[in-house]
């Protein structure tokens, strides 16, 4: 994450991304969240920087630990359009490090504080990360065990084939047999890796098996830095010897006594049934909807849902003067950069956000009673491009939350 930081502070996103735009997409439920100014924007990922190395180093690791998760959680929460898997667990990851001793050997603490000093850590600090690394694997897999994935390997098919100028394997990618064999491994992968991880039998193997798998993503599907992530998270399967052996002089280091933590069984107990009873059951909420899932996006996002489809969209909006009765096209080039336009024009609830705020400039700028409306065409995996909302509603009228969206157009089969 101090790589990614500064990468993003280097690449000039800290304002494209941040502070340039007119209108930020937020959370349902955090709309709240604004960005900052601009030189405190940068003053927040100066902070984020800070806690990184403070983590790494494990100086003053309790107040790292907590301005790390704060800022980083921040800065993901100003604009959903950014939204990405890896940056949810990432925000999971460090906020569970606030609560564990990870500071009680190889740290500045330790030097600064001998007493702190331990050779031993109770079994759950390391076990709530091993279950938050099998729940990400395991609900990809479970996604991944649907008909277009796994019988006509959707959107492997059209992603691959623009893959072939890769050197060395490239060739492979012209084939149709790849998406499926790459569909199939990829379902198998994400269910079952983790049981080969915990297994000490299998650990290594699987290891290589995960840096082979999300090397090749990173090269195929630009995805962030999540592959470096998980590569890295999930040596936490192995044992504490092979973590020694890693670190120079490493049993000489441990030397010293053994201070046992306080103890808060019930209320650690308590916090993480809490914890990770969400964890497993909010990626089911999509059950609660009709339709199907990737065309109306209902439950989608934190369900570890990861490059499932080929989704894109164009969308005109229409402002009408309800006392005059002239109506015109929004150009949405005036308000939005490229990425917020793009991830928009396909998604219910950032097209439900877009239409609340052309309602209010709209007014400002003297529309009588603005009235909205959008044309918005979709395509899914290939599929002939449909109306993805009615045509006809006033969207400036409807509220987000919650309850089925009626104004989401059922999907129309493939002829």
């Amino acid at each position: 994450m101090l790589y990614s930081t500064i990468r993003f502070i280097a690449k000039g996103w800290v304002y494209t991304h941040l502070v340039a735009p007119k209108l930020h997409f937020t959370y349902f439920g955090f709309a709240w969240i604004k960005p900052l100014p601009e030189v405190w924007m940068y003053g927040v990922f100066g902070l984020m920087v800070l806690a990184c190395v403070g983590i790494i180093l494990g100086c003053f690791y309790r107040v790292a630990t907590i301005t790390f998760f704060l800022t980083f959680t921040y800065t993901e929460l100003i604009d959903i359009t950014y939204y990405l898997n890896h940056y949810y667990f990432v925000s999971l990851v460090a906020f569970l490090l606030i609560f564990v001793p990870a500071n009680r050997a190889f740290s500045v603490d330790v030097r600064r504080k001998p007493h702190l000093q331990q050779n031993e850590v109770p079994a759950w600090t390391i076990g709530i990360f091993k279950l938050q690394i099998a729940i990400v694997y395991f609900y990809a897999g479970l996604a991944k065990m649907n008909s277009e994935w796994l019988l006509d390997a959707m959107p492997l098919t059209i992603w691959l084939p623009a893959k072939t100028s890769l050197p060395v394997i490239g060739f492979i990618f012209k084939y149709k047999i790849t998406a499926y064999l790459f569909s199939w491994a990829g379902m198998l992968f994400d269910t079952f890796i983790v049981g080969f991880l915990l297994w000490r039998k299998t650990r290594i193997l699987a290891y290589v098996a995960v840096v082979v798998f999300h090397t090749l993503t990173a090269l195929l599907f630009q995805i962030g830095v999540f592959p470096l992530v998980m590569s890295c998270c999930v040596l936490i399967f192995f044992s504490a010897e092979f973590h020694e052996r890693l670190i120079p002089l490493g049993n000489a280091c441990l030397g010293g006594h053994y201070a046992p933590l306080k103890s808060w069984r019930k209320v650690t107990t308590a916090f993480l049934v809490v914890f990770f009873a969400f964890q497993v059951l909010f990626p089911w909420r999509y059950l609660l909807y009709k339709g199907n899932l990737f065309w109306t996006e209902e439950g989608y996002r934190f369900s570890w849902r990861v490059m499932l489809m080929e989704k894109a969209g164009t969308a005109t909006f229409f402002i009408k003067d309800t006392k005059t009765g002239r109506e015109g096209a929004v150009p949405n080039r005036q308000f939005l950069n490229d990425v917020q336009e793009k991830q928009m024009a396909m998604q219910p609830d950032l097209i439900l956000q877009y239409a609340h705020f052309l309602k209010k400039h709209y007014a400002k700028k003297g529309v009588t009673n603005p009235e909205v409306r959008a044309k918005v065409q979709v395509t899914l995996n290939a599929r002939p491009s449909q109306l993805l909302i009615d045509p006809q509603v006033d969207l400036g009228k409807i509220q987000d939350g919650w309850k089925q969206k009626y104004w989401i157009l059922k999907m129309k089969k493939a002829q």
